[in-house]
């Protein structure tokens, strides 16, 4: 799982995706809407995503993160007095009873790429009488949207499949008329 927070001067937004190890991806993303530090940005997060795991019946987690803070406070390397803090990481701790294994992985940010931009996204986005906005897909694209117009004809066939047939065999389409066949040889 790859999470992420999102603080600017638009709002605040955080980004979670769960890929499970078939390869499916579960994106989530919410827009905060009360005052919060980047810290808890980035634990509002953390919970988002195990929640998600919990609600799925996930047993075994690897977190994965940017979160040089966050990750050492959960492992218990690093203490926190901070009383905004402490309600987060408690929660946290507790959630993470619920799996049989879990690990955290501090990657860096250049690799949080697309949580960050799913943070980013709902940090800016305004919509103050929706609770939901529908899912937004995104797909590889490998070739220009033209492409796939001039691929193939209702038929199935290429739009030069009777050009070409004619071409080598001298042979016009089966509903053709005489009257083409006559402009064509003419």
């Amino acid at each position: 799982m790859f999470f992420d927070g999102a603080k600017n001067f638009k709002g605040v937004g955080i980004g979670v995706v769960l890929i499970l190890e078939s390869g499916q991806h579960y994106p989530a993303s919410a827009k905060i809407m009360f005052p919060c530090t980047n810290n808890m940005v980035k634990y509002e997060a953390c919970i988002l995503e195990i929640r998600i795991a919990v609600d799925m019946n996930i047993k075994e987690l690897l977190f994965i993160g940017d979160l040089d803070l966050l990750i050492p406070q959960v492992q218990g390397e690093w203490t926190t007095k901070n009383f905004k803090i402490l309600p987060y990481l408690h929660c946290v701790k507790e959630l993470c009873k619920k799996f049989t294994k879990i690990e955290f992985k501090h990657i860096p940010r250049i690799q949080n790429e697309f949580v960050d931009a799913l943070a980013t996204l709902s940090s800016m986005i305004h919509h103050p009488d929706k609770n939901y906005i529908d899912p937004i897909e995104i797909e590889n694209r490998d070739q220009h949207a033209y492409y796939f117009h001039l691929d193939e004809e209702l038929d199935g066939k290429a739009w030069y499949f009777d050009i070409k047939r004619f071409l080598e065999a001298r042979e016009y389409p089966q509903n053709d008329t005489n009257v083409r066949s006559e402009h064509l040889e003419g």
